[in-house]
């Protein structure tokens, strides 16, 4: 449901239709599960939304993060890749300049490249059956540099060729990193996408929890010195900060 005209009102709408709903008045409310409020004045927006939200309705009011359930984000779309930007309503603007900054960085491309890896599925798993070492492919494939790199022009048309090649996973590698604070705002660009890769990351009882975060949720996590996982190609070894 929308309540309210003008750009915002017309921007909510526009919204919604994008998601594939259909937008209604006020008289169809029970037809409804959400509500938008784009109204300027500040008693009648907060009159509708408390009106709404007593017929069940989730409510938004743009403007308004203290009367709304839900926000919503400034989206970037590659489709069928999505990127939300959101700020749980402290500012659109803020949201809205991130995303367009994104835009200008995220090639056009993403979008085929996903729907090929979506069609690829079946020969990845019939050329690596294990789960883990298909996902070890897949990440070796699209790093930077990497045979699908997603920043590559033509990323999309390379996977026959990919999945044909030679087996990139082979071969392990530990890469140790010292830390120089335990600020993970230090950490730099390259620690960091070695932390977000990494199946397993060996660290020193020192090392804070705000720096081992940033590696993947399912790496394991050992203290230095353990036995290295089998199967794992990237180790990544934290010294804490001397």
């Amino acid at each position: 449901m929308i309540i309210g005209e003008g750009d915002a009102a017309n921007a909510k709408r526009r919204l919604v239709e994008r998601a594939g709903g259909v937008c209604c008045g006020e008289p169809e409310a029970h037809h409804a599960r959400l509500a938008f409020v784009a109204l300027d004045d500040p008693r009648a927006a907060e009159a509708a939304a408390l009106r709404l939200r007593g017929k069940g309705l989730l409510v938004n009011v743009t403007d308004r993060p203290e009367l709304c359930d839900f926000t919503v984000p400034s989206v970037l779309d590659r489709g069928p890749v999505l990127v939300a930007v959101g700020t749980g309503g402290a500012s659109a603007g803020l949201a809205k300049q991130l995303r367009l900054r994104l835009e200008a960085i995220l090639p056009q491309s993403l979008g085929a490249l996903a729907e090929a890896l979506h069609a690829a599925r079946g020969r990845m798993r019939e050329r690596w059956p294990d789960a883990a070492t298909r996902r070890q492919a897949l990440d070796s494939a699209l790093t930077t540099g990497g045979v699908l790199d997603p920043f590559a022009g033509g990323a999309s048309n390379k996977i026959d060729d990919w999945l044909q090649g030679g087996d990139p996973t082979t071969g392990g590698q530990m890469v140790e990193v010292q830390l120089r604070s335990g600020d993970a705002d230090e950490l730099t660009l390259r620690e960091a996408r070695l932390l977000g890769t990494a199946d397993a990351v060996m660290h020193d009882p020192e090392v804070p929890e705000t720096i081992l975060i940033r590696a993947r949720a399912d790496a394991v996590r050992l203290p230095v010195g353990a036995v290295q996982p089998e199967g794992a190609l990237l180790v990544v070894v934290l010294r804490a900060p001397q």
